[in-house]
């Protein structure tokens, strides 16, 4: 076991628990006990998972709020017009209200069609894959489509086809796939072998810190990069210290002397 492997592993023990979730959109998803509520609300956190975290907090709360009995009854229950006139007020950032009324209306025909996101994710794997990514851009392809065309949601659903890291959508993907004391992990279909780190800025900075990518840009070959380099440490779970290391940038409980323990470990 390397140092960075034992680094990365004490880390896991020390912050990988719900008491460091808050502040995070993931927390809206344990309002949900079903896999096929768990499934439609952590696909509205993780897209709309962008800016300030109380801004996102903010606007999934506003998102959520009229599904009472759960995302699942409400989409069945919502016909197109209802849901452009309920969300014809919202914003969140770059994101109007007309484009997250879009995606419900793709989320409520694929599940019509497919009966669950899941299994409109699953029926775009191969066991030949290396990543999730083939099914990733399929699942994008498939939702747009549902949701009215390719420019429906452009601040919501990116695709690997289009160069994007896709952050969100992997975000998503840790959520639904892995499961453990923070991520539910409803879905049973998908290897958590084949995802992909979510690559944002403090991801970036700090696996650059810790030698596992020497690339200037944080792109999908970074996020590709990034993730092999985890697999070295954990090739059948390689995302799994995601959640603790975003911990030290994101929850001030966590502490400065953590980074440079693990960076240390790393030289």
């Amino acid at each position: 076991m390397t140092d960075l492997t034992r680094g990365l592993a004490s880390l896991y023990r020390r912050y990988n628990r719900r008491a460091y979730v808050h502040p995070d959109p993931l927390e809206m998803l344990y309002r949900y006990d079903s896999a096929e509520d768990q499934e439609i609300a952590g696909l509205l956190c993780a897209c709309l998972a962008y800016g300030r975290v109380a801004q996102i907090l903010a606007g999934v709360t506003r998102v959520l709020e009229p599904m009472t009995d759960g995302p699942r009854a409400f989409l069945e229950r919502a016909a197109k017009p209802d849901l452009r006139r309920r969300y014809a007020r919202f914003k969140h950032r770059f994101t109007p209200g007309e484009e997250v009324a879009h995606l419900l209306i793709g989320v409520k025909r694929a599940v019509a069609d497919w009966g669950s996101l899941e299994n409109l994710f699953s029926a775009g794997m191969s066991e030949t894959d290396d990543t999730i990514l083939p099914a990733l851009a399929l699942f994008v392809e498939r939702l747009r489509a549902y949701a009215g065309g390719q420019s429906a949601c452009p601040t919501l659903l990116a695709s690997p086809r289009d160069g994007s890291a896709c952050k969100r959508l992997n975000l998503y993907l840790r959520w639904m796939v892995r499961r453990d004391a923070v991520d539910p992990g409803p879905w049973r279909s998908v290897p958590r072998a084949k995802l992909i780190v979510p690559l944002d800025t403090h991801m970036f900075k700090l696996s650059t810190a810790l030698g596992l990518t020497a690339r200037k840009q944080a792109d999908l070959k970074t996020a590709l990069e990034i993730t092999r380099g985890f697999a070295r440490c954990n090739s059948r779970d390689p995302v799994r210290y995601d959640f603790s290391l975003t911990r030290l940038g994101i929850n001030p409980a966590c502490r400065d002397d953590d980074i440079q323990c693990l960076l240390k470990g790393s030289r």
